[in-house]
This record gives C-alpha cells, sequence and structure tokens, in this order.
C-alpha cells in the first residue's frame, strides 16, 4: 500500500544563534541567583590584616563567595559613621547578600552579636551597638547564641573574625536566621540618634554625613528636600559654618562652578554635598561628620 504522502508546510528554521532544546539565556539566568555575597565595613584600616583575616574565614566555609569591601576606612570607634555608610551602601546591593558590619569599641563586653533582618529583607550581622539604627523600623532580629553556628571567639578582641565572619558565611550559604540564636525585641538593641536636617527660618540646617577622600561633605538632606524648600539648580546659597560664611551655587557637576569656587551638588549617594571644584570643602568649611552646616539664599 503506498506511504500517505506528508503534507507541504512552510518550513521552521531555527532562530540565530538557537539550538534544540535550548531555554532562553534570559530566563535560564533570572532564575539563577549566583554565587553568595557578603560585604565588610570596619574600622580596621584597608592597610591592616584584619579584614584579610575576615575573608579567609569567608572563603574558608564558601569558595565560591563573592566579598566586597564596603569601607575598612571607618574613623576609630566611630559607630555613628559606621551606620550612616552602611545605609548609603547596602541598598544598592542584591537582597541576598549579607552585610558584615565591624566598628566595635566595646568587643569583649557583654554586648550582643546579632543578626538583623531589615523590612526589606536584607541581612545585617554585628554587633549591638546601634551599628544597625537605619535598619530597625519593621525589622526581625537574632541574637547569635546558638553553639552550633556561632563559634566561641579564639580571641576576646576580634569577634569580626571569629564571630560574625562565620556567621555571616553560614546565612550567606542558606542558612535560616533562626539557626544563628533566639529572636529578640529590636525595642532592646542600641540605637543611636541619627541627625537629621531641619527648617530655622529662612535657614536649612543640615549635619554632615561623611567626607569622602576627595573633601567632599555629604549632608543629610536630599536634592528633593531642597527643592521642596524653594531652591532650585543656578541659585546663589550662603553657607554658615561656625559663623564664618561662604558662598555657593546649587549645581549638577563640578565643571558649572569655576574651579576654586563652592558648590552644592546630588552625589553618588542621592544626598546632596558640599564640594570645591578641583579643591578640599572639608578643609575649607572645616566640616566633620556631625558638623551642622546653614544654608540659606543669598
Amino acid at each position: 500500500m503506498p506511504r500517505a504522502k506528508r503534507r507541504a508546510g512552510p518550513r521552521r528554521t531555527a532562530r540565530p544563534g538557537a539550538t534544540r532544546g535550548a531555554r532562553p539565556a534570559a530566563r535560564h539566568a533570572a532564575r539563577r541567583p549566583g554565587p553568595p555575597v557578603v560585604t565588610l565595613l570596619s574600622d580596621f584600616g584597608a592597610g591592616s590584616g584584619y579584614p584579610a583575616q575576615m575573608k579567609a574565614v569567608l572563603l574558608s566555609a564558601l569558595a565560591d563567595v563573592r566579598v566586597v569591601d564596603l569601607s575598612h576606612d571607618v574613623p576609630h570607634f566611630d559607630v555613628l559613621s559606621g551606620a550612616l555608610l552602611l545605609e548609603s551602601c547596602v541598598s544598592r546591593f542584591p537582597v541576598r547578600a549579607v552585610h558584615c558590619a565591624v566598628v566595635d569599641p566595646g568587643v569583649g563586653t557583654a554586648r550582643r552579636g546579632l543578626c538583623v533582618v531589615a523590612r526589606d529583607g536584607r541581612r545585617l550581622v554585628g554587633p549591638d551597638n546601634g551599628i544597625f539604627t537605619p535598619f530597625l523600623d519593621g525589622a526581625r532580629v537574632h541574637e547569635l547564641s546558638s553553639p552550633r553556628h556561632v563559634p566561641v571567639p579564639a580571641s576576646a578582641t576580634f569577634h569580626g573574625r571569629d564571630v560574625f565572619a562565620p556567621v555571616a558565611a553560614h546565612l550567606a550559604a542558606g542558612e535560616v536566621l533562626g539557626a544563628a540564636g533566639d529572636p529578640i525585641d529590636p525595642d532592646t538593641l542600641a540605637q543611636l540618634a541619627l541627625p537629621r536636617w531641619r527648617l530655622e527660618g529662612d535657614a536649612i540646617v543640615a549635619n554632615v554625613l561623611y567626607v569622602d577622600r576627595f573633601g567632599n561633605a555629604a549632608l543629610d538632606i536630599t536634592h528633593d528636600d531642597l527643592a521642596q524648600t524653594g531652591f532650585a539648580v543656578g541659585d546663589r546659597l550662603e553657607l554658615d559654618r561656625g559663623g564664618e560664611r561662604f558662598f555657593a551655587h546649587v549645581a549638577r557637576m563640578f565643571v558649572d562652578v569655576r574651579v576654586g569656587e563652592i558648590l552644592v551638588y546630588e552625589d553618588a549617594y542621592g544626598t546632596l554635598a558640599v564640594a570645591i571644584n578641583r579643591g578640599n570643602a572639608a578643609e575649607t568649611l572645616q566640616l566633620a561628620i556631625d558638623a551642622e552646616l546653614v544654608i540659606r539664599r543669598a
């Protein structure tokens, strides 16, 4: 019996670069979370061996971990500066990242070790000394107390290596939060009084959050905050620092003002900063962390 002829039809051709049975690359990549990520922040100093020892702990536990240094140059013992730097950086990372912060002048005392899970799910590990204050609203907190996952520290003065780094590694590897220890009430934690800008008559009183290596001083006010008070790009400002007055312009870029002139601009973190085009604003205006700066229209 003759075989039936196949009906002719349009011939299907593969897309360029496609292979039979392959899933779309974008869809496949979207389901892959990637290697674990742990960030480190401390006041140890970038040139010391202490950050390297913490990284050694992480790499020994997780060979494929990506370790990112937020900074190891937080001013010594300055918990507030550490908290503000964490606040400016953490939101830029994938939610799955674990953030290990060690600015710990109370190391070796009865202060607790913590794992904080912020409202948006971001996890932070470190001491109970206020460094996690910006993340506590709506957070869940566990004390680091489980003998299974919290080692007995070999050193009374280096909990960053002996306690916090091992816990960060466990969490980055996928351990559940409860494995680190018992939940505790966030209201029992040490908290810092964070600086907040305010209006006084026709003036803005802002606070310096940090100073970068160029001498640019970041303030605790955003560009939108400034716009709501009636200021706009191009406006001339008077800056009052301890009774000494300086003049500046609201600008978008350093080159919007002449070399040596002061500008107020939106920095990479979304806050306003004071800078001098090719100069050092912190030195010129005597701006340090937590210093007040009065801003008004010139």
